[in-house]
Formats: C-alpha cells, structure tokens, sequence
C-alpha cells in the first residue's frame, strides 16, 4: 500500500512538472515561432490533458494499477503534441516527461521504451534539420542531443523511484520493529506485574491447600485455620488482580504524562480532602517508565492517606539531565528511616519497597526522606526517552 501511495504521489508530481517545464520553455521562445497560435493551441492541449490526469490520478488512485492503459493514453497525447506543436520543444519536453514517467512506473523495464522515444525524437530532429528553416547550424548539435536526455529522464525516474521504495520498505521494517518491541516489552511488563503479586500470592494458596486434606484427617482446629488462610488467600488474589487491572486502565498512552498525573491527584484529592499542588512539566518518557511512575505516584499517595494525616502534598515532574524527576511531598507526620529500607519489609511496609523496585526496574533510582513531624518527601528519577521534551511548566494549585 505504501508503494502504491508513493507511485501515485510521484506520477503526479512527475505530471505537474512535466507541465510547468514545458509552459516555461515554449513561453520563453513564443514570440520566436512563425505561428503563434499554433502553439497556444499546443500548450493548451498539453494543460487539459495534464488536468484530467491529475484529476483522474487525486480521485480514483487505483488507475494507476493499469499503468500500460496509462501510458498508452500519455503515448497518444504525445503523438498529438507532435503533430500540433511540429516537433517544436513542446514535443520535446513531453516526450522528455513521458520517459520519467515510464521510469518511474516500470523501472529499467521501460528501457525499450526510452530507446524508442529517444529514436523518435532522433528521427523529429533530423527533419528539422533538413528543413533548414527552422534550426540553424549552430543550434544542430544541441538539436541532435536533445533526444538524448529522454533516456536520462527515464533512468533518473526510476532510480529515484527505486530509492523511495528501499525508503518506505525501511521505514515500516522500522516501525514494525518499534511496534514488536513495544509489544514484547508490555508484555515482559505484564508478566512482572503478576509474577510479583497474583502468581506469589496464588502460591501460596496452592501451598496450603495440598496440605489442607493431610491436616483435616490429623488436626482438624489447624486444618481449620489452614482453610481460613485460603480463603483469605483466594481474596487477597482477587484484589490483587484488581489493583494490577486498575494500574494498567490507569495510564492511557493517548494523553500527555502530566495531563495523566493531574488527573490522578484530583481523584484522590476529591476522594480523600487532601489538598494537593502541581507544579510538572511535559515530558514523555518510554511507556514502560511512565506506568511506573504513575504507580509510584498512586502508591505514595496512598500512604500519605492511611498514615500521614498530611494536610497539602505537592507533586512535582521535571526533566533534569536527561531523565524525568517525580517529587510527592507532604506535611504530614512523617516517620524515623531504618539504614536499610529493606527492613521496612519485615514490619509489614512493602509500598515502600514495591516502589523502590518499580524505579529500578526502568533503569531509575527512589530515594525516600523523612522524619518524626517532617513530613515525607519520595524522589523518583528514571531515564527519559529520546523523544523531544517540551519544557512548557504548568504549575498551579487547586483544593476539593
């Protein structure tokens, strides 16, 4: 399909020009010919005809399927170019055209062709010189040569036309292997996701119910307690399920990050009463960094709700050397750091954790700060993709 739309627009343009070379170099000699009429009537022969072409080629592309049909209806209209115009340049030039043409819709195939044009021309040329009323002996070499460039034309066409099907060839390659990649890498996304929630969870379930038949035949309070776990398990699964459903409607791909960013602070701040303040700027990393982001960010507010009985929380996106800097402050009550965030694992506080591993899993850092009545800043700073970034800052306040 590309192919087609590149044989069509470059026909046209080969058309369009072929017209203007050919109005600019008769008008330029028109008051040097003996009848001007003549070659009024010539050029707008060549002008209707061009305008039905063009026309035919911008409403009903698929004629070009039948590019014999084509050409043999361009061969007629030259044959009456030359008879009109005497084999004066209008012939000259449309015949020049026509080789491009056949160049660029049959390739080195039309070679025969371009001979044959090339020899017709020839064969015009010599006529006029043995006429000897219209070309002196000075203008007979360039006469003789002038043919010549129809073969030029045609081999040009179709070389340009070649290099601009290696083009298109190579840019749906590319865009296909963008498009595959993107594809393999959503789904090394997905299989993370759930290989770190459900699967684990799902699990463990699995876990305890093997051993569910041995414990109700030994101990059946245990065995008991054991099916409560399951069960409890089966639901703890299903929210998981959930929540990694619910992340992945959460970030559209059709809008800009910070639109997305905005979006997700009001619904919370509606939600929890929470004033929140905005200051981002629009930047685009890869989708993969971007969902992490605005997991990060869904995850720290989150905390801000159930434990820091903050009163404003500002968020801030920035580019700065190269990645995207995401800042979630709040004027909450903060809490005292363990040397190792991994400890925090071992009290129950995996957020913290989850979000640590979704920076590092996009190539970014976490770093977290905090303090008894300090609040609690959280800092992500991934890679930005190289798209271009359009630092258009739009800070701004709201409150529920």
């Amino acid at each position: 399909m590309n192919r087609f739309v590149a044989y069509v627009a470059l026909c046209r343009a080969l058309l369009l020009g072929r017209l203007a070379l050919t109005l600019a170099a008769v008008g330029v000699g028109i008051r040097l010919v003996d009848d001007t009429w003549r070659t009024v009537a010539t050029l707008a022969v060549i002008a209707v005809a061009t305008s039905v072409q063009v026309t035919v080629l911008s409403r009903w592309p698929t004629a070009i399927r039948w590019r014999l049909c084509f050409l043999t209806v361009d061969t007629a209209i030259m044959i009456t170019v030359l008879v009109l115009s005497g084999g004066g340049v209008a012939f000259f030039c449309y015949a020049a055209g026509f080789a491009a043409l056949t160049g660029a819709l049959l390739g080195a195939r039309a070679f025969p062709l371009w001979i044959v044009v090339a020899g017709l021309g020839l064969a015009v040329s010599t006529q006029l010189l043995r006429s000897g009323d219209t070309v002196d002996s000075v203008a007979a070499p360039f006469v003789l040569a002038f043919p010549m460039i129809d073969i030029v034309c045609g081999y040009g066409a179709a070389v340009v036309t070649a290099a601009v099907t290696r083009y298109l060839d190579a840019s749906v390659a590319a865009v296909a292997s963008a498009q595959h990649s993107a594809v393999a890498s959503e789904r090394a996304r997905l299989a993370r996701e759930l290989h770190d929630s459900v699967a684990k969870t799902l699990r463990g379930v699995s876990f305890a119910a093997v051993a569910l038949p041995t414990l109700l035949r030994r101990q059946p309070d245990l065995a008991e307690e054991l099916a409560s776990t399951v069960s409890a398990g089966a639901d703890t699964a299903i929210r998981e399920a959930r929540e990694l459903l619910s992340g992945l409607r959460r970030d559209p791909l059709d809008r800009p990050l910070a639109a997305h960013l905005r979006q997700t602070c009001q619904e919370w701040s509606g939600r929890t009463g929470v004033r929140v303040h905005l200051d981002v700027t629009t930047v685009e990393p890869t989708p993969a960094a971007r969902y992490e982001l605005a997991q990060v960010l869904h995850e720290a507010l989150e905390n801000v709700a159930r434990h820091a009985n903050a009163t404003l929380v500002q968020v801030g996106l920035h580019e700065r050397e190269g990645h995207v800097v995401m800042t979630i402050r709040d004027d909450g009550l903060g809490f005292a750091l363990p040397p190792d965030l991994t400890a925090l694992s071992t009290a129950g506080s995996f957020g913290i954790i989850g979000m640590t591993e979704r920076a590092q899993a996009v190539g970014g850092t976490l770093r977290l700060d905090s303090g008894g009545g300090q609040g609690t800043t959280v800092v992500a700073r991934v890679p930005l993709s190289p798209a271009t970034v359009a630092a258009a800052t739009r800070p701004g306040a709201w409150s529920p």
